[in-house]
């Protein structure tokens, strides 16, 4: 009887503590740093700046087996603009990696969406921005065809800092995700043949290939998944937090800093780290699941009526997407332009920033943050907004030799 009694207290106390933790971590004193010393330990923890200039760039990103020039950039431009790569010919890569082609107002897959629907989600107030990715819950292909897991799209943005470059960390090149796009009959539903016939078909692309591959064979395609993987590895960001990193002290704001001091103490950077702040690894989500008690009614029986919401998500998980092979383990999304991406999880469940943040803390960090302590967060995300980057080396000597 002894032994009943002291299994049953010592399970109250377990699920106690398990209650009572995230308000013992929000109690803590947590370091708080200077300017400089919030850069080192920023910078110490692989949280590096974009460079700037080309020839930084290609120290990091170009590939022995693709090496980056500037020919092959701007014939990857012009691919991933191109609505012929699909099937249909009514997508091109950048309908759902949404990005505008310079001085160039052209209809997208979303616009297209958002005039014949009753939008009324952050999508509707936010096409125009330079996301990299649709907005949209899930993703759509041709034919209005949509993920079977109702998986959304990951932006394009910053893509080529990242290890793993989808949901299940299956795809880990450039070149191999753009094939898969390519081929999918969820995405541009094209096929070898097809796709390289219609670009020998064409002669200037016939002329550009036989440039920038020096040869004289068909174009095959090969070529065009190097040239797209080419562009897309020249897709990245720079804002207010790279600045900061370079040591500039006023860039962000001092809610900003505070929200990076909480992100380096409370262990977000544990998972979003490099330059790319995510998409380095991946993890199981949700580490931790909390029983949600619904439905508390009073009624005629002796005992109350108690429903038990479903812990696997913090979130209905719609199209019961489980991660790499069932195990829920996903890739860690980028952080950069993450307040342009939403909305957020692997299925879009979630609308806005700050209820993104809440989750993360509570199921992965087992931390319930006050409101402070998550707008500061976010105010720190939203110093991760950047601009694409416009190498002059590379966008301006192209404009020249095209018109020459």
């Amino acid at each position: 009887m002894r032994t009943f009694i002291f299994i049953i207290l010592l399970a109250i106390a377990a699920v106690l503590y398990i209650l009572v933790l995230p308000q013992v971590l929000n109690e803590r004193n947590f370091k708080t740093f200077n300017d400089e010393e919030l850069r080192q330990r920023a910078l110490h923890r692989g949280m590096l700046p974009i460079p700037e200039n080309y020839e930084e760039l290609l120290k990091i990103v170009d590939t022995k087996e693709n090496p980056l020039s500037l020919e092959k950039v701007l014939l990857g431009k012009k691919l991933f603009f191109d609505k012929s790569l699909s099937k249909t010919n009514e997508i091109s890569c950048s309908s759902c990696h949404f990005i505008k082609e310079e001085q160039t107002k052209k209809q997208t897959l979303l616009t297209s969406i958002s005039k014949k629907t009753d939008n009324t989600t952050c999508v509707a107030c936010h096409l125009e921005e330079q996301s990299g990715t649709d907005r949209l819950e899930t993703a759509i292909g041709i034919d209005g065809i949509t993920s079977p897991w109702n998986l959304n799209t990951s932006t394009v943005l910053n893509a080529s800092l990242a290890k793993y470059l989808t949901w299940t960390g299956d795809v880990t090149s450039l070149e191999e995700h753009v094939k898969n796009t390519l081929h999918s009959k969820y995405k541009m539903h094209t096929n070898t043949k097809e796709i390289e016939e219609k670009i020998n078909s064409d002669e200037k692309y016939v002329s550009l290939f036989s440039k920038v591959f020096n040869t004289t064979q068909r174009v095959s395609e090969e070529q065009i998944i190097k040239a797209l993987a080419s562009y897309t590895r020249t897709l990245v960001t720079r804002g207010s937090y790279d600045r900061f990193l370079e040591g500039d002290d006023n860039a962000i704001s001092q809610k900003a800093k505070n929200g990076l001091t909480n992100f380096l103490n409370f262990g977000c950077k544990g998972c979003h780290t490099g330059m790319s702040v995510g998409g380095q690894n991946l993890q199981k989500f949700p580490l931790r699941s909390f029983a949600t008690i619904y439905d508390l009614r009073i009624n005629v029986s002796f005992y109350p009526e108690f429903k038990i919401l479903d812990t696997s998500f913090p979130f209905v998980n719609k199209g019961d997407f489980l991660g790499q092979d069932i195990t829920n383990k996903f890739r860690v999304p980028i952080l950069r332009n993450v307040t342009k991406t939403s909305p957020y999880f692997h299925n879009g469940s979630v609308a806005k920033i700050d209820e993104a943040v809440d989750i993360m803390a509570k199921h992965q960090l087992g931390i319930n943050l006050t409101p402070q302590q998550r707008d500061e967060i976010v105010a720190f995300l939203k110093t991760l907004e950047g601009d694409i980057v416009q190498y002059d080396e590379i966008y301006n000597k192209g404009a020249n030799n095209e018109n020459n």
